[in-house]
C-alpha cells in the first residue's frame, strides 16, 4: 500500500464514520407532520433533517471547546503577538495552495490555478516556506476554493446540513473536502519519514489552535447574544458557503470549456 493510499484511508477514516453515524441516526430526526403545513415547510427549508443528532454533536463539540480548545487558544494568544499569528496563518495557507490549484483546475479556472501555483512557488522560496506572503505584494493575491465548492460548480447539491464531531458545521457535499485536503498537501510528494509525519501532525495542531485563537471574540459574542447558538452557527456557515460559491460563479476568467459545469442549488 502506497503512502498516498494510507493517507487517503486515514483521511476517509476521519469523515466516513461521522457520515455513516449521522445517516444511521437519521431516524432520530422526526419531521413535523405534513398536515402542519407551516411547520413542515419551515423544517424543509432548513434542510437539517438530522437536527436532533446534529445538536448532540454540537453540544459535545461545545464542551470540548469550552474546556480544552478555548483555554489552549487563550494561552496561545497570551504568549504570541498578532504578527506571529498572522505568519502562522500564512504558513498554513501556503500549504493549502496545491490543493486550491487542483480544485481551480477542476473548476475550469486555469488563471486562478496559475495564481495558486505562482503563490506557492514564490511564498515557499522568497517567503521562507510561506511564513511571509510576498506573492500578494507582486500582484498574486490569495483566492480561495476547496473540493466542496468544486463539487458545487459541477452541480452536486449541498445535501443536508451536518454538524460533524470535532470538525463542526458542514454538509454532505462539503464533508468530501476533508479527505481531499488531507492528502493533497506538499508533504505527500515527499518521501515518507517519521520526522515528516510528526511535522504534519504538529502543523495541523498549530493551525487549529491559531484558527481558534482568531475566533475567540466572534464565538464568545455569538454564545453570549444568540438565543440559539446552534441555529446561528448553521446560518452563518450557510451564508459563508453561499457567498464563496457566488464569488466563484461570478469570476470571469474561465478558459476551459464548460463540459460539466452546472450551478448547484
Amino acid at each position: 500500500m502506497t503512502k498516498l493510499h494510507r493517507r487517503l484511508r486515514q483521511g476517509l477514516a476521519l469523515t466516513v464514520p461521522a457520515l455513516a453515524l449521522a445517516t444511521a441516526l437519521s431516524g432520530c430526526a422526526t419531521a413535523p407532520p405534513k398536515s402542519d403545513t407551516a411547520d413542515y415547510q419551515a423544517y424543509q427549508q432548513l434542510n437539517d433533517p438530522l437536527e436532533p443528532t446534529n445538536r448532540v454533536f454540537y453540544n459535545v463539540n461545545d464542551k470540548l471547546d469550552t474546556y480544552f480548545m478555548k483555554p489552549v487558544a487563550e494561552g496561545y494568544v497570551h504568549i504570541t503577538t498578532q504578527g506571529i499569528r498572522n505568519h502562522v496563518g500564512d504558513f498554513a495557507s501556503n500549504i493549502g495552495e496545491p490543493a486550491r490549484m487542483l480544485n481551480f483546475m477542476a473548476e475550469g479556472h486555469s488563471k486562478d490555478a496559475g495564481t495558486s501555483m505562482v503563490r506557492f512557488l514564490v511564498n515557499s522560496t522568497v517567503g521562507i516556506g510561506g511564513i511571509f506572503d510576498p506573492a500578494s505584494a507582486i500582484g498574486y493575491p490569495e483566492t480561495d476554493t476547496d473540493f466542496g465548492l468544486t463539487l458545487a460548480t459541477w452541480g452536486v447539491p449541498a445535501g443536508p446540513y451536518l454538524y460533524l464531531p470535532l470538525f463542526g458545521p458542514s454538509g454532505v457535499r462539503d464533508a468530501a473536502n476533508y479527505p481531499v485536503e488531507w492528502f493533497a498537501t506538499p508533504m505527500e510528494a515527499a518521501p515518507a519519514s517519521a520526522a515528516l509525519s510528526d511535522f504534519g501532525y504538529s502543523e495541523t495542531g498549530l493551525h487549529l489552535v491559531n484558527t481558534r485563537a482568531e475566533l475567540i471574540q466572534p464565538i464568545d459574542q455569538i454564545k453570549a447574544t444568540a438565543l440559539d447558538p446552534y441555529a446561528t452557527f448553521r446560518s452563518l456557515y450557510r451564508q459563508s458557503r453561499a457567498s464563496q460559491l457566488q464569488q466563484i460563479e461570478q469570476r470571469d476568467n474561465r478558459t476551459w470549456p464548460d463540459w460539466y459545469r452546472q450551478p448547484a442549488q
